[in-house]
Parts: structure tokens; C-alpha cells; sequence
């Protein structure tokens, strides 16, 4: 099986439940059409989207200040978001999930481990030999 260099395996879609996870600002509108463009390429690759989870920051008081900050630089998300997303990984038998926004090797991997699933961004359906 062929590897992208410091990636999954490439057929690592085909046939796969796939779950979609994005962090976006409060003030992004157009989120939905970023997720509807990353379920395409996750379809054109084999896979199944099963769900969606998205994490808005700047919706609460005091959230636009923070904007610029990660919730957490080990996953991107709220505690209580990685949960929820955990849980229905676990809920519908996910073999892949699949983030929106770039993550490092290290985020992929507490991710992976936090979801029972392989972790990827949405960057690497791009890359050459995908």
C-alpha cells in the first residue's frame, strides 16, 4: 500500500465512515459550503460521511477576544466538543475523521487517539498521490 510522506495510507477512504470536523470563526458564514466541498472529496476518495461537528469561536461573550487562540493547540477543540465528537465516532463505527483545518503530526495523533479513529486534515485529499 502506498504512503503519502508523513500521511495516512492512501486507500485509507475507500469504504470508510467518515466523520467531518472543522473550527471556524463566528463571523464565517459560508462554513457550510466548506463542509459540503470537503464531504465531496471525501466521497470522491471511497468514503461515507456519517456526520458533521463544527466548532464556532466567537459565538459567546468573550469568545471574538480569543479568537486568535486554538482551544486547545492539542486538538483544536473545546473539551467538551473533542468529547461529543469522540462519542459519536464511537456511536457510528468511524474509521476516519477528517478536519478541515491543518493539523500537526502531533494533533493528528492525540486526535486519533481521543476519536479511536485515524485522523487526517482536509489538506491531505489535495496532496499529490491522493
Amino acid at each position: 500500500m502506498r504512503r503519502y510522506p508523513g500521511g495516512p495510507p492512501i486507500s485509507v477512504l475507500a469504504g470508510a465512515n467518515v466523520v467531518l470536523v472543522g473550527l471556524f470563526p463566528a463571523r464565517d458564514k459560508g462554513f457550510g459550503l466548506t463542509l459540503d466541498l470537503l464531504a465531496n472529496s471525501v466521497e470522491a476518495h471511497g468514503g461515507r460521511v456519517v456526520s458533521r461537528h463544527v466548532q464556532r469561536r466567537g459565538v459567546s461573550d468573550g469568545g471574538a477576544a480569543r479568537m486568535t487562540e486554538p482551544f486547545s493547540r492539542r486538538t483544536l477543540l473545546s473539551p467538551g466538543k473533542a468529547r461529543e465528537v469522540a462519542q459519536a465516532c464511537l456511536a457510528a463505527k468511524v474509521d476516519v475523521a477528517v478536519f478541515v483545518n491543518p493539523l500537526t503530526n502531533h494533533q493528528r495523533a492525540v486526535l486519533g487517539d481521543l476519536f479511536g479513529c485515524i485522523v487526517i486534515s482536509g489538506e491531505d485529499l489535495f496532496a499529490p498521490g491522493w
